[in-house]
Order: structure tokens, then sequence, then C-alpha cells
């Protein structure tokens, strides 16, 4: 059991090396910064290139199951139900306006990778490296969201029956958003990072990172579903604390795609060495 212990503890050491030293709440902070400019447009731009696809009625028709299950206790359902609207509404002039707010999540992200993997860079354009290397993750983004919308009917059926059926259909949901997000997070953590990791190390490591996501995203459904007065703590304005507890999960949430990062790196590092042969001497 000590040992088990002492070689738990080598690994997590091992695994937030490249993050010692520095305020990982403070980049943490950083990104989530630029991703509450940016989760709106990269939304509707998202349901919009699915809406191509897939037909507007369609994603109207799959969301539906998901605005239905969702709580409402800070007004999830109206808010989602909204922003499916104004994303299969959305214009390609308007698609092109919203090019660049959803982009600043690319740059937030890569400032921070730079930080951790490369901490007395001197990189030049690092926000416009990081603004376009996200970019292209647009192009599967039909594919992934219409995989999860195709789900949907499944899932909150499952769930809403209750018992060990509605466990199986949070399971499948976990499951669903777990392999939706994987090749996301390699993306970002190989291509947006600076450091670009070997992909063995990105791939097990991007996985891991996430189904802990999926796995919070979960629990950010179920702690909207409890009966908490979110507006006590800001004289009573439930707005005010609904968007505050958005933006505490959205930090939350890029805490621990900076670990998933940092373990990546001290992964790659370590396959690096153990593969590369010693010198004779």
């Amino acid at each position: 059991m000590g040992d088990g212990w002492q070689r738990a503890k080598r690994i997590t050491s091992a695994a937030f090396r490249p993050v010692r030293g520095r305020d990982l709440s403070l980049h943490a902070a950083a990104i989530t910064f630029y991703g509450a400019i940016a989760v709106v447009p990269v939304a509707l731009l998202a349901i919009w290139l699915t809406a191509l696809v897939a037909g507007a009625d369609r994603v109207r028709r799959l969301t539906s199951y998901a605005v239905e299950a969702l709580p409402t206790a800070i007004g999830a359902p109206r808010a989602v139900e909204a922003l499916v609207d104004a994303g299969v509404e959305l214009t390609p002039l308007l698609a092109l306006a919203s090019l660049l707010p959803a982009s600043l999540y690319g740059e937030g992200l890569r400032r921070a990778f730079v930080s951790v993997a490369a901490p007395r860079s001197d990189e030049h354009l690092v926000g416009w490296r990081g603004r376009l290397l996200l970019l292209p993750l647009l192009a599967p983004a039909p594919a992934l969201l219409l995989s999860i919308l195709l789900a949907l009917p499944l899932t909150t059926r499952l769930v809403r029956q209750g018992g060990w059926l509605g466990v199986l259909g949070v399971v499948l949901s976990f499951l669903g958003v777990w392999l939706v997000l994987t090749p996301v997070l390699v993306w970002v953590f190989r291509v947006v990072g600076p450091a670009s990791p070997d992909w063995l190390s990105t791939l097990g490591v991007g996985s891991f990172t996430a189904a802990n996501l999926s796995g919070f995203l979960h629990g950010f459904v179920l702690f909207a579903s409890l009966p908490l007065d979110l507006g006590v703590p800001f004289g009573g304005f439930d707005d005010i604390g609904a968007g505050v507890a958005v933006i505490l999960w959205l930090y939350l949430f890029h805490v621990i795609v900076l670990a998933g990062y940092s373990a990546t790196l001290a992964l790659s590092h370590w396959r690096t060495k153990r593969l590369t042969p010693t010198p004779p001497g």
C-alpha cells in the first residue's frame, strides 16, 4: 500500500512538473476570459454548419430533446433554445462576423500553453497563431455535433424513465461526449499548443482529459438542477448569480484542460527520454 501511494505521488508530481512554479489558476482564468467571449460565437458557427449539412428543421427537432431534459433552475432550456434558433438562422455574413470572436478561444489557449510549455519563449504572433490553428476544428464540427444530437432522443428517453435505465442513459451520454471531445483535445494539445507532444501521449492523455471533462459537464447539469438560490450573494439578482455560476464552471473546465496539457507534455518528455538511445560513454 505504501509503495503504491509513493508511486502515485511520483506520477502525479511528474504530470504537473510543466506547471510547477506557474500560476495555474491565473492561466485558467485567462483562458476563461477568452472563452467567455468565444463560447457563443463558436456554438453559433457549429450549429449553423450542422444545419447546413443536416437541415435546420432536423437540428431544431433533435435539440428539442435536450431543451426538454435540461433543468430549468438557471434558465438553461430557454438559453439553449434561443442559441439554437440564432444558430440555424445565421446568415453567411453574420457567420463571417462570428469568426473573429470565435477564434479568440484559440488565442487564449495558445497563450496559456506557451506559458506552460515554454515560459521564456520569444514566439511572435502568439495570438494569431492560436486563432488560425483553432479554426480547422470548425470543419468536423457538424459531424461531431450531429453525433451527439442523434443520440439525444435515446439518452433523454432513458433518463426520463429513471432507475437503471436512467443510469444507462447518463452513461451513454457520458460516452458520447467523451468520444466527441477526444479528437478536439488531441488537436488542441498537439496543434494549438506550441510543444507538439508525440501522438501517442497526446491521444492517451487527451482521451483521459476528455473523459474528465465529459463527467464535469454532466456534473454541471446536475448542479443546475439543484434548488439553489444563486442570486443570494448578489443582492437577489438571479441572472447575475446564474452568469457567475456558468463562468465559475467554465473556469474549472479550463483548469482541467491545462492540467491535461501539462500531463501530456510530461508523458511525451518521459517517452522521448526513454526511446532516445544513450550515447556510449
